[in-house]
């Protein structure tokens, strides 16, 4: 029994035995390049005025990137994407030309009368009847307003609102008896056209020209939808009075109506370009695996002529990348350099939904089969005023080193004993934190295609989060250098293991997120 034992122990402890027992001269040498005066230097570039608080798109951010690129140039980097440092991904933004609606000839007044949705598509739209479906709810078992309806192809008209003593079966954004439900639910009946009557008519003008998106193409189209006035609803029904009163109250007859409608919508695309800028320390004799080193450069931008700096989210990040970039890049001028190569790379977009990394993991320049980790930083310049136990200038919060391998989270522990001793904080680690740290940066994207990934971050939720007022001068350049250290140093037990990490965790996704 106690020799099993101990073979037991043995195979637990198999992936602290990687870790090398005393620290390596080199790698100490080399992190002793990351210095609070380089990593402050940097980060009153990155977070200064000129930036504008790097929004994507827009001139700081690429400035933003210009400026990465210099440093990654200047240290020697292999530029990542086939002779370039940038890989480039295209936004698009529509603006609407115009708009109409006609019911039996009788023409209605933008606004007055109805409003196209936003993401409508160019089109013009003639329709000889209307299919009038009460709420449009379609809730499996638990309602459907479209039973006993033909609307594939056609235009179907809807009240807004819920039913009474109707309970969904979710709540929010995706509930059945929200807009965005309902439209979903006639797109997946086949209708070509919707109308859904409000009576909040006439109303003030709506948003013309859309925020930039990554969606210029779709997979599907949502059906052609307009907001009307309960005085067009009449129309169509040749209803005299009170249309919506009489809808609710089941006086209004689910069935096909003859009208002519027609509807229009034209609008201009417009597309520009952001990219995350990526730079290469090139390994050795295992040069085709990757070890990424990631953090968002991208901020919120300007509000009018507010400026939102972005130094802690994500300009701390971005620094100890291009300070890590030059650690390594020196250790391989003297000979050090890694066995694996080590994917530097500064994402944009992070701020709109993670598009950057979203974009490269959809579109990877190294295969991600070969990518044995991504270490992803994102805030590590501040501390969290709320934590309350253990030294606040001697921690960071770890998010994900447990999942996906069993592997890294032993290997993360060890070298953090070995090289920096902080305290690693596992507060946000839990997926199903109400915070959800795990899945709102970019390793996430890495972690969803199967990569395992460690996420480093400050918690500061509140004080100077996502305001004008988070600026270099609040950082803690030597927590922010320790912090930049300890990532430095697991890269460098990444990158020169003899094995990848197993992938023998699956990830779990909370439901409903």
């Amino acid at each position: 029994m106690m020799l099993r034992k101990i073979i037991a122990l043995f195979f637990i402890t198999l992936p602290l035995l990687a870790v090398a027992q005393k620290k390596n001269k080199d790698a100490v040498k080399a992190a002793a390049t990351i210095t609070t005066d380089d990593l402050k230097k940097h980060l009153y570039i990155i977070a200064s005025k000129e930036m504008q608080g790097r929004g994507t798109p827009s001139p700081g951010l690429d400035k933003a990137a210009d400026y990465i690129e210099a440093h990654f140039k200047a240290i020697g980097l292999k530029a990542g994407n086939n002779g370039s440092y940038r890989q480039q991904y295209p936004l698009f933004k529509d603006s609407m030309i115009s708009s109409a609606l006609k019911v039996n000839g009788t023409a209605y007044e933008l606004n007055t009368s109805f409003q196209p949705q936003a993401s409508n598509y160019t089109a013009d739209m003639r329709f000889s009847e209307v299919v009038f479906a009460g709420y449009g709810i379609s809730d499996g078992e638990n309602r459907d307003d479209y039973k006993d309806l033909k609307v594939a192809g056609k235009l179907v008209m809807i009240i807004d609102g819920t039913p009474s003593g109707y309970k969904p079966s979710q709540q929010g954004f995706g509930s059945p008896a929200s807009a965005f439900g309902k439209i979903n639910a006639a797109m997946m009946k086949g209708a070509a056209g919707l109308l859904i009557v409000y009576n909040n008519f006439p109303r003030k003008a709506g948003t013309t020209t859309s925020n930039w998106s990554m969606m210029g193409y779709k997979a599907f189209q949502s059906p052609f939808t307009f907001f009307i006035s309960p005085a067009i609803a009449a129309q169509i029904t040749k209803t005299e009075t009170n249309f919506l009163e009489k809808a609710k109250n089941g006086e209004i007859a689910s069935k096909n109506y003859s009208a002519n409608v027609d509807l229009s919508y034209s609008k201009e695309s417009k597309t520009t370009y952001a990219s995350n800028v990526i730079g290469v320390v090139e390994g050795s004799d295992l040069k085709d695996e990757y070890v990424f080193v990631t953090a968002h450069y991208d901020h919120l931008g300007m509000r009018d002529t507010v400026i939102y700096y972005g130094a802690d989210d994500d300009g701390s990040g971005t620094v100890a990348v291009m300070e890590m970039a030059e650690a390594f890049a020196k250790a391989k001028e003297q000979g050090k350099g890694p066995r694996r190569s080590i994917v530097f790379m500064a994402v944009s977009g992070e701020e709109k939904g993670l598009w950057g990394s979203s974009y490269y993991t959809s579109n990877p320049i190294f295969p991600l089969d070969k990518t044995t980790v991504d270490l992803n930083i994102d805030m590590i310049g501040r501390a969290d005023a709320s934590r309350t136990t253990g030294d606040s200038m001697n921690y960071v919060y770890v998010v994900g080193d447990d999942k996906i391998s069993t592997d890294l989270k032993v290997i993360s522990e060890a070298t953090n004993k070995l090289y920096t001793k902080m305290e690693l904080d596992y507060k946000f680690n839990d997926p199903k934190d109400p915070n959800r740290i795990y899945f709102r940066s970019d390793h996430y994207m890495f972690a969803e295609k199967g990569v395992p990934i460690i996420f480093y971050y400050d918690g500061m939720l509140k004080a100077d989060y996502h305001r004008p007022t988070d600026t270099p001068d609040k950082i803690y350049y030597p927590l922010l250098q320790k912090r930049a250290q300890l990532v430095f140093y697991t890269a460098w037990e990444m990158a020169n293991r003899n094995e990848m990490l197993k992938r023998d965790i699956k990830l779990e996704v909370p439901k409903g997120f």
